[in-house]
């Protein structure tokens, strides 16, 4: 069946469905409702998941063996299947229309993949698990749609913006609801809960066209290091908070620490890319990959403790010295060996 999807909340409160098929090419909105239907799966006790990302070189008989492998403890699973393309082809389709024929017991299949045209849907796989399973189209917000959209966003978490700070963010946003995600998260960073005036907001984005923290993360993780102190001088000359570029940094530095570490225990840096949520922009992934291989899991794991050394530095009210343990953080970021944090 299909379902709308400001219906699915209120699905997932019921018995869940056997397969989810999510499509749809808004990143934010797409990884929500997936995120959605985990958590749901979770709190109904499918205790384990398997994620596959069905790429050009995926072996569709994984997912029969994943399927009808038996666990030890009897656990009810997840298996979280990525398709990029969108296009399964004729042996993906294949395996797809089985599975849905003889579905395991005990399983939940959640399928993520972009929009699907109309000869996509008419095919056999497609109905087969929509006959099996719930459908969720995930459409884009209209520019229109888009202060409104912002401004629940923001009352969820927990701001109470005036009307005009709505429409500014919708309009510097672009209709990027990622990017207006993390600016509501900066306005809740630096003023806390509760009311926003425009006087608060412009503030909180007078980021320069030159220096920006999101700017200084993305040359950190190209390993241009020079850049990145140019960058960092820049902030501080600007007067940004510490906080806010610790934020910034530590937000990213935990992302690559958690897809290093299942990248070594998967064996498969792709697929650990791909898992993390929320999404990564497509444009973003070869700087991420170039991280992740240029520095391992013990290097953003010792990264994350550095984070929380200047975190604590900041709040002992010693700034100065933290912009110094910023140049430090960075030239590691970057690959330059450096004294590495002390844990404790």
């Amino acid at each position: 069946m299909r379902l709308r999807l400001e219906e699915l909340s209120r699905h997932l409160q019921g018995q869940l469905a056997p397969v989810y098929l999510i499509s749809g090419d808004e990143p934010l909105q797409l990884g929500e409702t997936a995120d959605a239907v985990r958590a749901a799966a979770r709190a109904a006790g499918y205790g384990t998941r398997e994620v596959f990302e069905a790429n050009a070189q995926f072996d569709w008989g994984a997912l029969a063996a994943e399927a009808n492998a038996l666990s030890l403890f009897a656990e009810q699973k997840i298996i979280d299947l990525r398709i990029p393309s969108g296009k399964p082809g004729r042996e993906g389709g294949a395996a797809l229309a089985e599975y849905a024929g003889n579905p395991p017991p005990d399983t939940l299949l959640l399928i993520t993949l972009p929009k699907l045209d109309k000869s996509q849907q008419n095919t056999k796989w497609f109905k087969a698990l929509e006959k099996l399973g719930v459908v969720i189209q995930v459409w884009p917000v209209k520019i229109d749609e888009l202060p409104r959209w912002v401004g629940q966003r923001m009352r969820a978490a927990g701001l109470e913006p005036a009307p005009e700070v709505t429409q500014l963010l919708a309009d510097r946003a672009e209709g990027n609801l990622l990017a207006a995600r993390q600016e509501i998260e900066k306005l809740l960073l630096l003023n806390g809960p509760g009311p926003v005036n425009l006087e608060q907001f412009a503030a909180a984005v007078s980021d320069s066209a030159r220096y920006d923290v999101f700017d200084l993360v993305d040359s950190a993780l190209a390993g241009d290091a020079v850049r990145s102190l140019r960058i960092l001088a820049g902030l501080q000359g600007e007067g940004v908070a510490a906080q806010l570029v610790l934020w910034a940094l530590a937000r990213e530095i935990r992302a690559l620490a958690r897809m290093a570490a299942d990248a070594k225990r998967s064996g498969n840096l792709g697929q650990a890319i791909s898992a993390v949520r929320p999404p990564i922009w497509d444009n973003r992934k070869p700087l991420i990959r170039g991280a992740l291989q240029r520095l391992g899991p013990k290097a953003w794991a010792s990264l994350l403790v550095r984070c929380q050394q200047i975190d604590a530095t900041i709040k002992s009210r010693d700034s100065s010295d933290a912009w110094r343990q910023f140049e430090i953080l960075l030239m590691n970021m970057a690959g330059h060996r450096l004294p590495a944090a002390r844990a404790g």
